[in-house]
């Protein structure tokens, strides 16, 4: 921050020029202005202005949320709600700025649909109604905070093995669970009677396609969620020498095709393309989101592929996952890099982020990793894991490619068990400050007034902030969704680099109803500090920075 006076009239003047004229510059030039990290500003890579920041937090078995133990607590979904508000507080503890949560794990919801059953993981039995709307609370609650919700589906599981899960069983499903209308839409493997049988919707059928999209379309219309995300579920993992029982579909809806692998992808690339397609017709603003298995091809099976061994997705579950960044059909891609750093020739972590930096460049599809928190401190996975800076490492490693611009990790009790205090170490290193969301450009957007600071005053619990938003939606201008807030110690006037990383960043909040906006600095010490806002819309674009406030 310069160390020079502030000049608080000649800036008023300034905006309410900028007022007057109505001509301020758009969401993406005034990002230029706030967010800049071009070669005259030198930034800190410990604490980035923008990267996306998550844990997935999973429904299915109940692996995160809500806990089994919810089912039979007195007050059911007082204690499940408490149970994600803590997720949240975990979140916010670690400077996150998103959460994926599993919202349809088996073709079924967390809201009340008329095309899907209610999930079982939320009272123990398969249809039953909870008696209030998950996923409202859901999106509500995370928005409090700030934090985007992407909505996590699962195309094509209809149920989990036997005997938790209905296995291949349709008699077990929901009395209203469409597959007993329509039990030719499904398909049991492992075959029935067989270990870990479980039934899927078969993706050869163009009718299950349709119906999958509009089931999940369901929740994209009904509730304000940020993004739909897929994980790496398309046709099943093999098992054993066992096949896929689909050759009546592919002679039925071959389209042509000759080569039924080839058919295969084609079914789930049709189903990406399309969901797409769904989702910006409805809400242009949604962003669609892929977490695959972090293996696409190796190098020896395709000159594109990368310099590993190990299992294929574009071979074993039918998911070219490279296709679907070339063309564009997604805005993201989390592949789940859950392997260390070192001499493993089947899938080293420094082989793949860099494969995976080279297939987003030059397209629109941001780059984040997934990362396996859950073997972190685990024997069972090996001495690497037992190295509490691991996680770190992976973290530091990514810097060095500037397509990599987040993370998400796998899961959220495995995020909380800390175990050797690896999150600590991670979340100290590489989360020490506040990020915001990373701006996709093919996402609309209008051009942001900055805010105007009307009050700052210390208080007991801190330094209150009080603000206004001009001109907020109306006419050509954008509205604003949250805002930033950035602190610098003394008196003096910040130049355009001093927004360049986030180390002055202290928070962002969410915007409220009404003309006045406030929050609480409670980290703010004593001594003077200068205080400075700006607006993000819903798809994290900035607009320029308010005139200062100084409290002393």
């Amino acid at each position: 921050m310069k160390a020079t006076r502030l000049r608080a009239a000649g800036l008023a003047v300034a905006l309410l020029g900028a007022l007057v004229a109505g001509t301020p510059a758009s969401a993406a030039e005034s990002d230029t202005a706030t967010d800049s990290t071009a070669t005259t500003c030198v930034t800190d890579p410990a604490v980035p202005k923008r990267q996306f920041r998550a844990m997935w937090i999973a429904s299915v078995t109940n692996i995160d949320w809500p806990s089994k133990d919810s089912w039979t607590a007195p007050d059911q979904v007082a204690k499940q709600k408490a149970e994600y508000l803590a997720w949240l507080d975990l979140a916010q503890k670690l400077h996150h700025n998103a959460v994926v949560v599993q919202v349809r794990p088996t073709a079924d919801a967390f809201w009340p649909s008329e095309i899907e059953p209610w999930s079982e993981y939320l009272t123990g039995v398969r249809g039953k109604d909870p008696g209030w709307d998950p996923l409202a609370f859901l999106v509500e609650e995370s928005h409090k905070r700030n934090l985007e919700f992407h909505a996590w589906m699962n195309p094509y599981r209809v149920s989990m093995p036997a005997p938790g899960g209905a296995g291949a069983d349709i008699s077990k499903l929901a009395p209203n669970h469409p597959v007993r209308q329509h039990p030719d839409w499904v398909f049991a493997y492992p075959p029935a009677g067989v270990a870990g049988s479980r039934l899927y919707y078969n993706p050869g059928i163009p009718e299950v396609r349709e119906f999958v999209q509009t089931a999940m379309m369901d929740a994209v219309t009904k509730y304000d969620i940020d993004g739909v995300h897929f994980d790496d579920y398309f046709y099943p993992y093999p098992s054993g020498t066992y096949q896929y029982p689909d050759d009546a579909t592919f002679a039925q809806y071959n389209r042509g095709f000759t080569d039924k692998a080839d058919w295969r992808r084609d079914n789930i690339n049709l189903l990406i393309q399309e969901m797409k397609g769904k989702i910006k017709s409805a809400k242009p603003w949604v962003k669609f989101g892929v977490s695959p298995f972090g293996i696409w091809r190796n190098k020896s099976a395709d000159p594109n592929g990368s310099d590993t061994t190990g299992s294929q997705s574009y071979d074993i579950i039918s998911a070219d996952t490279r296709k679907w960044v070339k063309e564009e059909w997604i805005d993201y891609i989390v592949p789940q890099l859950y392997w260390y750093i070192g001499q493993y020739p089947a899938a080293d972590y420094a082989r793949l982020v860099p494969w995976w930096a080279e297939t987003v460049r030059g397209t629109n599809v941001q780059l984040y990793i997934g990362q396996a928190d859950y073997k972190s401190g685990d024997p069972a996975y090996g001495s690497f894991w037992m190295n509490p800076r691991e996680l770190s490492n992976h973290l530091t490693l990514n810097r060095s490619y500037p397509e990599v611009l987040g993370n998400v990790h796998f899961s959220a009790v495995q995020v909380r068990a800390n175990r050797l205090g690896a999150t600590d170490i991670y979340a100290a290193e590489h989360y020490s400050r506040p990020a915001l969301v990373p701006t996709m450009s093919q996402l609309p957007s209008k051009p942001l007034l900055m805010p105007v600071i009307t009050r700052a005053e210390r208080q007991d619990d801190g330094v209150r902030l009080s603000w206004r938003q001009p001109a907020d939606g109306q006419g050509p201008f954008g509205a604003a969704t949250s805002y930033a807030i950035y602190r610098f110690d003394g008196v003096g006037q910040a130049d355009r680099c001093d927004f360049a990383d986030a180390s002055h960043l202290v928070a962002t909040v969410r915007g409220t109803d009404g003309d006045v906006q406030s929050w609480v600095d409670t980290t703010a010490t004593a001594g003077a500090h200068t205080y400075y806002v700006t607006a993000l819309d819903r798809v994290w674009n900035e607009g320029p920075v308010s005139p200062p406030r100084s409290v002393r």
